[in-house]
Formats: C-alpha cells, sequence, structure tokens
C-alpha cells in the first residue's frame, strides 16, 4: 500500500455495517484514510461480526496496512426489544405504552416493548423519554404495573433494539451484564485489538472486563466511553485508570446532560485526556449529514476541525459508515478536514504544556525530550521499538509535528498503535543489544518512508539492565 508522503496524524475509526461490511468497501475506505473499523456488539450475531474481522485482516493483509479492529460493548444500554412488525412510526400527540410484558404488547398496536423490566419504577408523571438517539421525545403521563403511558411530543420512527434515554433518572443496571462478557471472549478468541465498554459511570465499572480478560490470559486495551453525567463527572479518576483512554461519546453524553453544554465537555474531556497522556476518541454525529448527503455541512467541518485543535487522537464515524450512502466519501472528507486542520496546531506549546509534570516518569520525559528535539533539530522521524505500545503513546501525547514510527515485535500492538496521532504502527523482529536495535530504527525508518538516507532521526528505546523502562534517546543519521 503506498503511503501518505507527509502522513496524516489524527486517525480515522469508522463503523462497520450494513452499508460497508463488504470486502470492496473496507478496502476502499483503508485506501481512502481509514486506520480501525469499529464494530458494534449491540447488532449482529457473533458469527456475523466474525465474517466480518476475518474480511477486515485479510483486506488489511493484502493492502500491507496495519488495521485496527475495536470491539464495542454495549454496557447498560436500556433499549427497545424486538419489533416483530419491523420499525414503527410514530406520531406527535398519540398515546404510546412501553410495556415490559410481551403479552401486552401483541395484544396493543399503540405500545412497544422495552427490554428492562424495571422501568415503570424507575420514572413518574413528568418524566421525559427518549428514543431512537435522542430524535423521539416522550412525555409520561402514568407509570406503574408492567407498563409506562406517555405521550409522544416528537415523533419519528423506531426499530428494534434501539436505546432509551431517560435523563436525570439514575437506573441501577450492573456496569457490565453477562452478554458483554460473551463478547469479551469473542474479542479474545478472535483476536481484536481494543475493546471500548458503553456507559462507563466509576473506575470500578471497567473491573468486570479486565477481570475477564485476565482470566482469559489477554492483554486487550479497554478504552472507557463517556456518555453519562456520571462519567463526566469521574471523568479524571476514569482517565487515570485506563491507559487505553476514553472515547468522548457525544451521542447519549446530548441527550443526558444539557445539549448546549457538550461542547464545554467535550473540551474539558479531551484536555484531561492530554493531560495524563491518555488517547482519546471523538465520536457521533460527525458528519451526519452524510448518511444521506456527498458533502458534509460547514458545521460539521467546524466541529470535525474543533475536536483536532481539542487534541483528540482519532474521530469516530458511526451511521455514516455503519448505513450511509457514502462511507468512502465520509472517510475522504474527515481526511480533507484533519490535513487542513493540522497545519494549524500549536504543536510546540502542546509539547511543553500538554501533558502535566506532575504524571511525568523517565519514559515520559524521555519522550518530551524527543519531541522537543525533533522540532529544534529539524529531525525527520522519531522512531519507537516498543513490545507493548507505552512509550508510543508517550511520544504521541506531546504531540510531535513529525512522523512516529513504532516498531514491535507483536502485530497486536503494531495495529493498536494506528489510532494514536502521529503514530504508524509496523511489525519488525526485535534484535539483540541497544546497537543492533538502534540500527533497525534507521532501517526501519528508510523502508517505510518516514525518513531518507542522510535524515537525521530520534530513536527511543530501554535499557533492559537499569530497570526504568525507556530512557535511551539517541540521535543519530540514517545512512
Amino acid at each position: 500500500m503506498t503511503q501518505e508522503p507527509y502522513p496524516r496524524r489524527t486517525k480515522i475509526l469508522a463503523t462497520l455495517g450494513p452499508a460497508s461490511n463488504d470486502p470492496v468497501t473496507i478496502e476502499a475506505m483503508v485506501r481512502a484514510g481509514a486506520n480501525g473499523f469499529r464494530l458494534n456488539f449491540s447488532h449482529g450475531t457473533e458469527a456475523e461480526h466474525a465474517a466480518t474481522v476475518r474480511t477486515v485482516r485479510a483486506v488489511a493483509e493484502s493492502l500491507g496496512a496495519n488495521v485496527s479492529v475495536l470491539g464495542d460493548l454495549p454496557g447498560p444500554k436500556l433499549r427497545l426489544a424486538e419489533l416483530s412488525d419491523g420499525p414503527v412510526d410514530l406520531r406527535a400527540e398519540e398515546e404510546l405504552v412501553l410495556t415490559t410484558s410481551s403479552a401486552a404488547r401483541a395484544s396493543s398496536p399503540q405500545s412497544l416493548e422495552v427490554a428492562w423490566p424495571q422501568l415503570p419504577s424507575a420514572v413518574g408523571s413528568g418524566d421525559v423519554v427518549f428514543l431512537a438517539d435522542g430524535r423521539i421525545r416522550l412525555r409520561v403521563t402514568e407509570a406503574g404495573g408492567a407498563e409506562v403511558r406517555c405521550q409522544v411530543e416528537v415523533g419519528g420512527r423506531v426499530a428494534s433494539r434501539q436505546g432509551i434515554n431517560l435523563p436525570r433518572v439514575r437506573t441501577a443496571l450492573p456496569a457490565v451484564g453477562e452478554r458483554d462478557l460473551d463478547w469479551v471472549a469473542f474479542a479474545v478468541e478472535h483476536e481484536l485489538d481494543l475493546l471500548a465498554l458503553s456507559f462507563v459511570r466509576t473506575p470500578a465499572d471497567l473491573e468486570p472486563v479486565h477481570t475477564r480478560l485476565r482470566e482469559l490470559d489477554s492483554h486487550i486495551p479497554v478504552i472507557a466511553k463517556i456518555e453519562k453525567p456520571e462519567a463526566a463527572e469521574n471523568a479524571e479518576a476514569i482517565i487515570k485508570a485506563t491507559v487505553a483512554g476514553i472515547m468522548v461519546a457525544r451521542g447519549d453524553l446530548g441527550i443526558e446532560l444539557p445539549l448546549a453544554t457538550i461542547p464545554v465537555v467535550q473540551k474539558r474531556l479531551l484536555g484531561l485526556a492530554g493531560r495524563f497522556a491518555r488517547p482519546a476518541i471523538t465520536a457521533t454525529q460527525m458528519l451526519a449529514s452524510m448518511v444521506s448527503a456527498p458533502r458534509p455541512t460547514r458545521a460539521e467541518v467546524s466541529d470535525v476541525a474543533n475536536a483536532i485543535y481539542q487534541g483528540t487522537d482519532a474521530l469516530m464515524l458511526s451511521e455514516e459508515t455503519a448505513i450511509g450512502e457514502y462511507p468512502v466519501a465520509a472517510i475522504e472528507a474527515m481526511v480533507a478536514i484533519a490535513n487542513a486542520t493540522e497545519a494549524d496546531l500549536p504543536y510546540q506549546d502542546w509539547t511543553v504544556h500538554r501533558v502535566a509534570p506532575e504524571v511525568q516518569d523517565v519514559a515520559g520525559s524521555v519522550a518530551q525530550a524527543a519531541v522537543a528535539a525533533s522540532e529544534r533539530l529539524g529531525l525527520a522521524a522519531l522512531v519507537v521499538p516498543t513490545e507493548s505500545g507505552r512509550t508510543a503513546r508517550l511520544v504521541s501525547a506531546h504531540r510531535p509535528e513529525v512522523p512516529v514510527l513504532a516498531i514491535s515485535p507483536n502485530p497486536a500492538t503494531a495495529r493498536r498503535l494506528s489510532l494514536l496521532f502521529g503514530v504508524r504502527g509496523a511489525v519488525a523482529p526485535g534484535r539483540g543489544g541497544v546497537l543492533s536495535l538502534l540500527d533497525e530504527c534507521a532501517d526501519r525508518a528508510r523502508e517505510h518512508g518516514v525518513a531518507r538516507s542522510g535524515d537525521l532521526i530520534a530513536s527511543i528505546a530501554g535499557s533492559p539492565d537499569q530497570g526504568l523502562g525507556t530512557n535511551l534517546l539517541e540521535i543519530h543519521r540514517v545512512p
């Protein structure tokens, strides 16, 4: 696969679905600039997702591309049950019954079954219920038994398994259900690169997933999705608890919190992620108009650029690529916005001020020094040998303007790194000894097109006998 002449730094994660999970479209999306693909485990069967993973891996191998696969765990999401007659159109002013009983649903055409028995006891008269990602608004008039009677205030079409949001109602749902843990086992079996957990509220919510991964002897990193008011309140503790980082999931967050506050919350979350050197993904409705239009709106272009200015590592497309009419064009639009915005980023300021000094250790200090040297000495690239990806993450956190080539003997690590700002992952067997390792850095930089013979590069590595992790920085010329 031909590499970009000057690599785009902001990464693109695309959700796969009916509009895109075929080999031809996946290949076109990778060629257009997709760095990773999201599998939404709220929809589809294990067999369907397994087939998609095989397709992505085959396409990536044929293109010689490092492409990550992220599995999105449903978490404690309130949802409608299966609608046996297909999608239903709700009209303003009509009455609707939300029922927890299949029998009641069968006896009344003006009712929808809900897959949560406690709903009638969780809401009361006057409460607002949102359906279909907030597009439909209901007002509760009466609740009791197995039913919640509502009046439709804003209508629209609803479909099976779509989400239900209850703003300002705190539910007692478990953080992780058995079905989530089944999907964790699926992710391990099919060697997914990352997992994301929905509706995290506190750091403790991540522990059941981490426990299951340990039981399966897996090291798949877990990203915390921030989409509940409690998560926004506990953001610093959650960010500290997950090395894999966060996803700013603005869809549910924009329903659960006052809509006007979402830009402020997003800015704060991305700032905290940078402060603690954690990756961040910004998601939901970034190019929503491109579900049915070949071009984004000007407001959407500004929204995407704003997330980049605020320090996001990756941008995620949801409906745009899962069910939209223009999945490849949506990626091309994001690439164009990223390329234009990155030319205006405050790299030097970020190098010094983005990561908090109090969270720096030896490896973080070496990473910062390497990025600073790249600016002062005009280095062509930074080359980072890494087993787990930690050093590459620390380098990326300081937002280098030059390409970062992270080489790892672990293919899964190389794939995961494809979603870090400015980092290109590559697989390479390790060499014995520090000098051999530095020689390999120069060879790989030239091989992957981030430097040419005669260019200066920096190599960041560790001396095992010191027990300090990454503690070496060498600047040398590519032979």
